[in-house]
């Protein structure tokens, strides 16, 4: 399977592919999602990896509404932000702090929990000390988390971290004020409803 693509929701899409890192030994499946949405008049793209030159399926729908906004959910996701940014001349934006070996060439807007995007897409405080900002798309009702949840074998976790009980689950479960309807992960099974999101807080989190 080169790229999988799947509708979530009006407006609201992905796609998934191999991420080009991934091996045997890391703790994460080697299909990873990118998110599309339209919201508020613009075509957002959520932690984009580029599918292969030849997914025209991906590509046509993606030149068909070329996107305005690329968003880099958290520091260690930077993809293909510059590609992205380049072909479409997309506004980027995304954290103010990067790991020094993965810096984008692209100057990001920084956003931090709370700020608003373009669109109306609002970013959120996830608890995990990361700086990981997941996003909030009110017009799909929908939450698209980089990392802090996790779906191995299509099972909905809470991904560890030495804060989990301090500072996470209430960071998450504060997130429940949102009328949210869908949750979409990087990695594992994408996509998931408020029922799965209310069942992984209560779950041990996932430790890999």
């Amino acid at each position: 399977m080169q790229a999988e693509l799947r509708d979530v929701a009006a407006g609201l899409w992905l796609w998934r592919v191999v991420h080009p890192d991934w091996d045997p030994g890391v703790d994460w499946e080697p299909f990873v999602t990118s998110t599309c949405v339209e919201s508020g008049g613009e075509v957002a793209l959520l932690d984009p990896i580029a599918p292969p030159e030849d997914a025209d399926e991906v590509w046509d729908r993606l030149d068909s509404r070329p996107p305005t906004l690329v968003v880099v959910l958290k520091p260690d996701h930077v993809r293909d932000v510059d590609l992205f940014a380049r072909r479409y001349g997309a506004r980027a934006f995304g954290p103010s702090l990067f790991w020094r070996d993965d810096v984008p060439d692209t100057d990001l807007e920084p956003i931090e929990p709370r700020s608003e995007l373009p669109g109306g897409l609002v970013a959120l405080y996830d608890g995990r000390g990361r700086n990981e900002t997941p996003l909030w798309l009110p017009e799909q009702r929908a939450v698209v988390f980089a990392d802090a949840l996790t779906a191995p074998a299509g099972e909905l976790r809470v991904w560890a971290t030495p804060w989990h009980e301090e500072r996470a689950l209430p960071a998450l479960r504060a997130l429940l004020e949102l009328p949210f309807e869908h949750v979409i992960v990087s990695h594992g099974e994408p996509v998931h409803d408020r029922a799965a999101y209310e069942r992984a807080l209560e779950r041990p989190p996932w430790t890999g």
